[in-house]
């Protein structure tokens, strides 16, 4: 499983990290977690609102701070 956290290096965007990796532990999931805080990379995506959850290169969660439950839903 590939997870990528976008973001600008804020706060929001380092807690979204967090949540996500707590998540794949607690589900002892094999997954690689990237943090992208590339600009021209994250255009790519086309995200316009951060922090942003991207699972297996499809955005699940733009804008909002996903608590680790919550990621949890989407792995």
């Amino acid at each position: 499983m590939n997870i990528k956290v976008l973001g600008g290096g804020c706060k929001s965007c380092e807690a979204l990290l967090a949540s996500a990796k707590e998540a794949v532990v607690k589900k002892g999931i094999d997954a690689e977690i990237e943090y992208i805080t590339d600009m021209e990379k994250i255009m790519g995506f086309g995200v316009m609102s951060m922090p942003a959850l991207i699972i297996d290169g499809k955005v699940v969660s733009a804008g909002k701070v996903l608590k680790t439950k919550e990621v949890e839903k989407f792995l």
